[in-house]
């Protein structure tokens, strides 16, 4: 097998700052990819601005002989997203990948949570992919060709003070599951990395845990669904210290209640709740219409 390259491809990375954006954006450059660099430079809670941490790792893809140039705009309005999607435009004519990473954190228990965390969140994470998307989604479908990354978190599974976090990454895997729909016949795909990685948004979180899912463990992953080489489409995929696996929604058969049961009771769901919640025989639905298939089969 050939090694994975990125020659004449022009990748977008936000939030490559640091953490995980960064070793993103060293390893698509490093593989030949033309690539800007996106970081606001604020706080972990997304307060402030530091355009030194864009420009560091533009001067690192530099000196190893790679191309690269930063962008200081928040994903948080559609007016940065339509900057960012131009810096690249601007710079190399065109934008062929798109990794979604850029977020904050405001973690606090449901209860103590203020409408302000909750929307500093959702604007980062969810309207913030978004806003770099669209435009660039625009002309992807232009050129036929495109790869989108969205960056969600196992905190959707559920994980204690994370409500507007875990929230926003599952909007996330909804946002990639559509545009992996809308894009297939233009050739583009679209997937979800779901990380588990020692960055400064996660040390308080993990501690010595950290220490065995570095940054780079996940890289890999996130470089594949960003290539040539990647043909999955509608995927989401955890990565975490060297482990990599599919992560799904799946629908089971079920308990069906017959034709037009419009005389079935919440009495008849108690019953019958064992086969409601069995796992056995379940798929993995690629579209709403995949579900309605399965439905309409039990109709004979």
């Amino acid at each position: 097998m050939n090694p994975i390259h990125f020659d004449g491809r022009v990748a977008i990375v936000t939030g490559a700052g640091g953490g995980l954006g960064r070793t993103y954006a060293l390893e698509l450059a490093a593989r030949g990819a033309q690539v800007v660099v996106n970081d606001l430079g604020g706080s972990v809670e997304g307060v402030g601005g530091d355009d030194s941490a864009a420009q560091k790792v533009v001067d690192e893809i530099k000196a190893a002989g790679g191309d690269a140039v930063p962008n200081y705009d928040s994903v948080s309005t559609p007016e940065g997203g339509e900057a960012i999607v131009k810096t690249a435009v601007d710079a190399f004519g065109k934008v062929d990948i798109v990794v979604n990473n850029a977020g904050i954190l405001r973690d606090k228990s449901f209860l103590k949570l203020e409408w302000t965390d909750l929307d500093a969140v959702l604007d980062v994470h969810l309207k913030g992919a978004f806003y770099v998307s669209r435009p660039a989604f625009a002309l992807m479908k232009e050129q036929g060709y495109g790869r989108l990354v969205f960056t969600a978190s196992n905190a959707t599974f559920g994980n204690f003070g994370q409500s507007n976090y875990a929230a926003a990454k599952a909007g996330l895997i909804g946002l990639s599951n559509v545009l992996a729909v809308e894009g297939a016949k233009a050739g583009i795909l679209s997937n979800v990395i779901m990380p588990v990685a020692a960055t400064r948004m996660t040390e308080q979180l993990l501690g010595d845990f950290g220490k065995l899912v570095t940054p780079e463990s996940v890289t890999p992953m996130v470089v594949y669904l960003c290539s040539e080489a990647c043909t999955t489409t509608h995927g989401a995929y955890s990565a975490a210290g060297g482990r990599y696996a599919k992560v799904f929604t799946g629908v089971a058969p079920g308990w069906f209640a017959g034709a037009g049961a419009s005389t079935t009771t919440a009495d008849d769901i108690a019953e019958h709740m064992d086969a409601i919640t069995s796992d056995e025989g379940y798929i993995t639905p690629q579209s709403t219409a995949d579900e309605i298939v399965a439905l309409a089969k039990l109709f004979g």
